[in-house]
């Protein structure tokens, strides 16, 4: 269960999957269901769309809240810009793994509409209806999403080249089924 200094234990794992697929099914999902036309099916589905958003959001906590009570594993080598840039992408997914779905949140607040989170829970409200804020925090969900996106890209390209190119475990030790070698590629120090 718990993170070595090489290895991710199988929380971690399982917290970084569901957050994954959530993320890969949201995306197409979203798109579709913006081109739908106003009634029952379109309510139902955007009523599902923030269901997952806020799983995402719960997700994410006990996933920072868990990292920050075991620490990750080491990071494999590389120049230092490499730690510098790992570090920024994953700082930059967190933070849009929280800020979109307070930003829906926030958005359907000010629409006026309940979020109901697969119909057992409704969230509070944060702030009173204001049409005026609409339009600005749909387009702030939006734009987020599109960030995401792009971190997303790099950090699936990060942990392809660690594979494919460097041979060592970053890959590896994610992986759901997978026990990363202790034995893996040395960490390097390289002061570039």
């Amino acid at each position: 269960m718990l993170n070595s200094s090489d290895r991710y234990g199988w929380l971690a794992k399982t917290f970084h999957w569901l957050t994954a697929l959530a993320i890969v099914g949201m995306f197409p999902f979203a798109w579709w269901m913006t081109e739908l036309k106003l009634g029952p099916q379109m309510l139902e589905m955007y009523g599902l769309h923030k269901s997952v958003g806020i799983l995402v959001l719960t997700v994410t906590a006990l996933r920072l809240g868990w990292r920050f009570v075991n620490p990750k594993p080491r990071f494999l080598g590389g120049p230092v810009w490499q730690r510098w840039a790992s570090d920024i992408v994953h700082f930059g997914l967190y933070v849009c793994l929280i800020a979109i779905p307070l930003i829906g949140l926030l958005h359907s607040n000010a629409a006026n509409f309940p979020v109901s989170v697969f119909g057992i829970v409704t969230m509070p409200q944060l702030i009173a209806p204001d049409r005026a804020l609409v339009e600005p925090l749909q387009e702030a969900h939006e734009i987020a999403g599109i960030v995401l996106l792009v971190l997303l890209g790099l950090h699936v390209a990060g942990a392809l080249k660690h594979h494919l190119f460097d041979k060592d475990a970053t890959l590896r030790r994610m992986l759901p089924f997978a026990a990363a070698s202790s034995s893996a590629a040395p960490e390097r120090h390289d002061a570039e």
